[in-house]
């Protein structure tokens, strides 16, 4: 049984398939294992909640792991250590999620492009068709992720706060969540996973897009991480494009459009769950 799992800091997915691709039981859903800001612990426990993975622990062979957080060595090695664990017969290989989003982007594996994801956090790196190159490493959601979804929770948490919000989106926005200050405090400084928590506010402007200022909202994150991330790799820009992937990116093509022609480069693919292009690329090279 051979496992894939790409995990964002808000929920993972899983796919078990054997070795000519064929899905051995339906996808399995767990929450975020982001070793960035999670103890492995409460990273072994997340996975072994699974009924499913608890029971096939010894069947599994291959486990591929793609996640947020796992940009450095030592969040890799943490994970790595956790896997190896709980499934002992597994070969295990750890990677950053954004090598995920490369393969389910590109058209074929030699594609140079540059590749970004917008997902609960947010990304970009660029590859040359063999080797992925990240100029800037993520210092993650309090220091960076423009454009993701704890970025826009935060801005729109703000906006709320300081009245900044057009009446008629502000209450729609109150209706929605429970902007009490104690209950946002709560689950931004005394809960596990603040980023996931942020992030659950952006679906809001998309559900909210007949308003210009959802849509200014979305449009100056983009240029914001445009600007930080994506201009990093001007050279490369002249020849590559830029393919996206992430729920955020998925549901912002059309603005990540109009930045992108405001700003010169090219768009490509949009993916909004890189998983599902794993499958062939890990079957095909055991």
């Amino acid at each position: 049984m051979i496992l894939i799992v790409d995990s964002g800091s808000t929920k993972s997915d899983w796919l078990a398939v054997d070795s000519n691709g064929n899905k051995l039981m339906d996808k399995i859903r767990t929450k975020g294992l982001n070793p960035a800001i999670l103890n492995e612990k409460k990273l072994a426990k997340r996975i072994l909640k699974s009924k499913d993975l608890k029971n096939n622990k010894e069947k599994v062979t291959h486990v591929f792991f793609y996640g947020a957080g796992c940009g450095t060595e030592n969040a890799k090695e943490l994970l790595n250590s956790v896997i190896t664990e709980i499934f002992p017969k597994a070969h295990v290989e750890v990677n950053e999620d954004t090598l995920a989003a490369v393969y389910a982007t590109i058209n074929n594996p030699k594609e140079a492009a540059v590749v970004c994801i917008l997902g609960t956090g947010s990304n970009c790196s660029y590859y040359d068709g063999q080797t992925l190159h990240q100029r800037v490493i993520s210092l993650g959601y309090t220091l960076m992720d423009d454009a993701s979804g704890n970025y826009y929770g935060k801005q729109l948490i703000r906006d709320y706060y300081f009245n900044k919000m057009p009446e008629n989106v502000k209450i729609a926005f109150g209706a929605k969540f429970n902007m009490e200050a104690d209950f946002i405090k709560y689950n931004l400084y005394k809960q596990p996973s603040p980023n996931a928590y942020l992030a659950n506010f952006a679906e809001f402007m998309f559900l909210h897009k007949d308003s210009e200022y959802t849509i200014n909202l979305i449009k100056n994150g983009i240029r914001l991480f445009a600007e930080n991330m994506i201009m990093q790799y001007k050279e490369e820009l002249k020849t590559v494009p830029v393919h996206f992937a992430g729920s955020i990116a998925f549901f912002a093509q059309k603005e990540i459009k109009e930045v992108a022609e405001e700003m010169g480069f090219k768009v490509g693919n949009f993916e909004r769950r890189p998983i599902d292009g794993l499958v062939p690329f890990h079957t095909k090279n055991l």
